[in-house]
């Protein structure tokens, strides 16, 4: 039997998103109209490796029980940006490595940011990633904030004010800014405390030479004690802002599940 475009291009998908002990799983089926976009988050077991995790994952969620025409697996590890001019993908390695010597049992992958002109290098463990080698065929990795740092490039052409970004996911704050087409910022801080994410969004807006009175800074994603955090960030700052994502992605269904992460969200609407 002959297989369209269009009979391929409406089987279901799966993303997977990784992070340190969490483990999130997504269907889109665009031919189920009642439930398009299935969520599941998979209990993770601190006492065993993710390897572990998702081998019992694939046994036993009802999401991975179904065959997958893509899989696309979104990994939320340190990135390090490299710009894409003076990328060499024989060095990949060793560049991630000489950066975050820990890191060092892991393999190190690689997702182009093209608005951006730069790599992202980021690790994956090697067990957990060969355990999804071996169990789907058609996989694509990518850097789990790569959607927000794209979404949000395009988001900070609105209005003339320069603009700071702080993107709160998994107990830690990525916080970015741009100038034309290339980061003029990008970090990633522990975010455990209000205070203290307070504390860098204002530090980095600083070192930036932002203005107080004129420019904006903009954040989303997993808040902690976001009333008090824009208590606190509108003393300092005349335009400080929480991101809606029902608001800016015109009530997409995505938005409305509850617990999904937002770069979940942003790859569901906008693509990687």
């Amino acid at each position: 039997m002959t297989t369209t475009n269009e009979q391929f291009s409406t089987r279901p998908k799966l993303l997977i998103r990784l992070s340190r002990g969490r483990l999130d799983l997504v269907s889109l089926d665009a031919a189920n109209t009642e439930r398009p976009i299935d969520y599941q988050p998979y209990s993770v077991n601190s006492g065993i490796s993710m390897a572990a995790n998702l081998r019992e994952a694939l046994r036993t969620a009802e999401l991975l029980q179904h065959t997958y025409q893509r899989v696309m697996v979104m990994v939320n590890a340190q990135p390090l940006m490299v710009p894409v001019d003076l990328y060499d993908e024989t060095q990949k390695e060793l560049l991630y490595r000489h950066s975050f010597p820990s890191q060092q049992p892991d393999v190190v992958m690689a997702s182009v940011v093209p608005d951006l002109n730069c790599v992202a290098l980021y690790p994956i463990n090697r067990d957990l990633k060969q355990v999804i080698d071996e169990h789907f065929t058609d996989v694509r990795y990518l850097c789990a904030a790569s959607p927000v740092w794209r979404y949000l490039y395009r988001r900070s052409f609105t209005g003339v004010r320069s603009k700071l970004y702080g993107y709160f996911h998994d107990q830690q704050l990525d916080i970015f800014s741009y100038h034309q087409n290339r980061f003029k910022f990008c970090n990633t801080f522990s975010a455990a405390h209000m205070q203290d994410s307070v504390y860098y969004l204002l530090y980095v807006w600083q070192q930036l030479g932002l203005r107080q009175e004129h420019d904006e800074l903009h954040i989303v994603g997993d808040i902690p004690e976001r009333e008090e955090m824009m208590t606190l960030l509108s003393r300092y700052l005349k335009r400080a802002y929480i991101i809606n994502p029902s608001g800016d992605f015109n009530r997409s269904p995505a938005t409305q599940i509850q617990g999904l992460p937002y770069d979940m969200v942003t790859m569901i609407v906008k693509g990687r």
